[in-house]
């Protein structure tokens, strides 16, 4: 009898230490929620612009200019556009506009509208030229520099109709973009067939791809460029080549 206690005790003692059963285990793991980053990233691969972060799941290198640059993962965000543009209930007529659709279309059109403004802000404050190239009259002539002109061009009301004309354009160009949520056409993001001087005409695959690729460069630069100039001009540094005048820097106070 006092044998068979001893040995209750033993084996009661020994099933503490005893592995718990794997069934339970896979229960609480597959009830763990799938986690989103999982959908956002390609683990099996490194981006190419940041070897030390995994590829976002969009930036597979096919669309032109694409070199994996995305730190914040935003064109891996499931998202559809189309509620930016069109009324909510025709959302769900079509395919709608998704996330990498959308961001490459606004980086075109504000590396565009960089590429114009750059360009303006320096003709206007003569930096090519012995003259600034500027519309006729006082009210265009007289404005100090490029930095002031907006506040002057508010007050006088010229800048009232330029917001005008703009937003005219962006309702018509945005026409197209409804067409895309709806599955109408199979239009590139950013192309509206404009090439009136025929740079396109007659090219290859390959030669249309180097043109697109120049033309996204050169905006990403123009978006970097306008930026620092504005930035200089703020700090006072208003005429060209916008240097910040700074008579004894150790004077300076931050």
């Amino acid at each position: 009898m006092m044998n068979t206690a001893v040995l209750s005790l033993l084996f009661g003692s020994a099933a503490a230490f005893a592995p718990a059963q794997q069934g339970a285990v896979k229960t609480s793991l597959d009830a763990m929620p799938e986690r989103m980053w999982d959908k956002m990233v390609d683990k099996t691969e490194r981006s190419a612009s940041m070897p030390f972060l995994p590829r976002p799941i969009n930036l597979d290198g096919s669309m032109v200019g694409d070199v994996g640059f995305d730190p914040f993962y935003l064109s891996s965000i499931p998202k559809n556009f189309a509620g930016f543009i069109q009324p909510p209930q025709w959302e769900d007529v079509g395919p709608g506009i998704p996330t990498l659709y959308w961001m490459r279309e606004a980086e075109l059109k504000h590396g565009r509208v960089c590429m114009l403004a750059w360009t303006g802000w320096l003709a206007a404050d003569g930096a090519f030229g012995p003259a600034s190239f500027r519309f006729p009259g006082a009210i265009y002539q007289d404005v100090p520099s490029s930095f002031e002109a907006h506040n002057i061009m508010v007050s006088q009301g010229s800048l009232g109709f330029m917001l005008l004309a703009i937003g005219f354009i962006e309702f018509c160009t945005s026409a197209v973009l409804v067409e895309v949520a709806k599955g109408e056409t199979d239009r590139e993001a950013g192309d509206f067939k404009l090439d009136p001087l025929a740079f396109l005409k007659d090219k290859s695959e390959e030669e249309v791809n180097t043109m697109k690729l120049k033309e996204l460069q050169n905006g990403r630069a123009a978006m970097l460029a306008f930026s620092g100039i504005v930035t200089q001009a703020a700090l006072g540094g208003t005429e060209f080549p916008y240097l910040v005048p700074y008579p004894d820097v150790a004077a300076v106070t931050w």
